[in-house]
């Protein structure tokens, strides 16, 4: 017998995963990661004081989680100094970047993106039937200019721009990105994805009014904040198009863990800043590696270098097979001439030594 037929998009669309998560490669290789610098994965831990409240709180997680998030958003809104009425959480920026497109696009709408850039956007405008247009980087970095002319020649919706970006590093001065809005077609929105901000310099973050209708930013709880596996996202705007949120999106989807533990490390500003310290350490020392093999690290405001091996794609595939095997996991970009790099995650000494040591085997291998 036959299962019922999917409903038309979906079954239209293949089985993908957006990527590839490092246990399933361990399960494939056999063994463990002994570096784990692939996934942009905060290796320096989340605040001790935001493990603690999460352990405190796993005593009461028989309990639903406030379908609101009230003590959270409320802590966002004092943080931005903003209302919490321009604030939505979720689970991390890849649900919010789900419950954005369902409320934005119907089937056909156009929706205009980097070749290149973050793929999990990508896939939910596929799975609600948008018509993806991509633009190329422009100097390993996404072409704002670009997205907008695109933009207006396609009639988008939505806007798609990472700002520090992903999976180069780079990024804009806030100003560009300000710029951008006075460019934008009728009816078509900004999609701010500011998951490495708290990483950038301060020159890099836009100044934009919160009730601007023609933007929505995201940010998150994984990356600066340490908590990737706990599912914490939110998004800020308008007040009315935040409320659409409501609509559509899973009102139990958060966990109280979570929440308490966003709340704790909200908190503890001075271990955000202890983080900031270690990562641009590790950035430095990312680059020294590269260097001293040869290769070159591109300038980086996020937890993350982009490495330029000086090859092509191909090269940069076998490197990453290559450290794979040494039990080193590490991502490349993947589309050319963005594959001409390998993107190293910045993370604690021990792994970093291990890179050190590895790297060099490899390339003389290859």
């Amino acid at each position: 017998m036959k299962i019922p037929e999917f409903a038309p998009i979906p079954a239209s669309l293949p089985a993908t995963v957006p990527f590839v998560g490092p246990e399933t490669l361990q399960r494939q290789l056999g063994f463990d990661f002994v570096a784990r610098i692939g996934a942009n994965e905060n290796g320096f831990g989340p605040s001790p004081k935001a493990v603690q409240a999460m352990r405190d709180e796993a005593q009461q997680v028989w309990q639903y989680a406030d379908p609101t998030s009230h003590d959270l958003r409320q802590a966002l809104a004092r943080h931005l100094q903003i209302s919490s009425e321009n604030i939505v959480v979720g689970e991390g920026i890849d649900g919010l970047l789900g419950l954005l497109v369902r409320l934005m696009i119907a089937p056909g709408d156009a929706v205009v993106t980097s070749d290149g850039a973050y793929p999990t956007f990508n896939y939910h405008v596929a799975g609600f039937a948008g018509v993806l247009h991509k633009v190329p980087y422009r100097d390993d970095r996404e072409d704002p200019d670009a997205l907008i002319a695109k933009a207006r020649e396609t009639g988008a919706r939505l806007v798609y721009l990472a700002n520090p970006d992903n999976p180069m590093g780079s990024w804009h001065a806030g100003a560009v990105i300000e710029a951008m809005l006075d460019g934008l077609p009728g009816n078509c929105l900004l999609v701010l994805d500011e998951a490495y901000v708290e990483f950038a310099p301060d020159e890099a973050v836009p100044q934009i009014a919160v009730d601007d209708p023609r933007v929505i930013r995201m940010r998150t709880f994984s990356k600066a904040y340490g908590m990737a596996g706990a599912r914490v996202g939110y998004a800020y705007g308008h007040p009315q198009l935040i409320a659409g949120f409501e609509r559509v999106r899973n009102h139990f989807g958060m966990s109280r863990i979570g929440q308490v533990g966003a709340l704790a490390a909200l908190a503890d500003q001075e271990w955000l800043a202890h983080v900031r310290g270690q990562v641009i350490s590790a950035r430095a020392k990312v680059a020294e590696i590269a260097t001293e093999n040869g290769m070159f690290a591109l300038p980086s405001a996020t937890n993350f270098v982009a490495v330029d091996t000086g090859r092509d794609g191909d090269f940069a595939r076998r490197l990453v097979k290559g450290l794979e095997a040494k039990g080193v996991f590490v991502r490349m970009p993947g589309v050319a001439p963005l594959d001409r790099c390998i993107r190293i995650s910045c993370a604690p000494q021990t792994e970093m030594s291990v890179l050190a040591e590895t790297l060099p085997q490899v390339l003389t291998a290859l």
